[in-house]
């Protein structure tokens, strides 16, 4: 049986991670309070920043920008694209 969470995010009784994704303080709460829907959102939202602002994963700086991002996102109501982003036109 899956395990379920209350997700900050969404609002709603959903399935939670199976993991904790992130180190830390940051890491437990998104494991204890964000369902995998609103995970994978954020997962989508990380790759547009680390694109569109051209981050490296491996640049403490950017990794510290990124958690910034991942609480504004998944606990702070929402958090902007990068400027100047124009969505594909798929």
């Amino acid at each position: 049986m899956p395990r379920t969470v209350h997700c900050e995010y969404e609002k709603v009784e959903t399935e939670g991670l199976d993991f904790v994704p992130w180190p830390g303080e940051l890491g437990k709460r998104v494991y204890a309070g964000i369902g995998k829907k609103a995970w994978g959102a954020w997962l989508a939202h990380q790759t547009m920043l680390i694109n569109e602002n051209r981050l490296s994963p491996m640049d403490p700086k950017h990794r510290e920008f990124l958690q910034q991002e991942m609480e504004k996102f998944l606990f702070g109501g929402g958090a902007d694209k990068p400027a100047g982003y124009v969505p594909s036109a798929d």
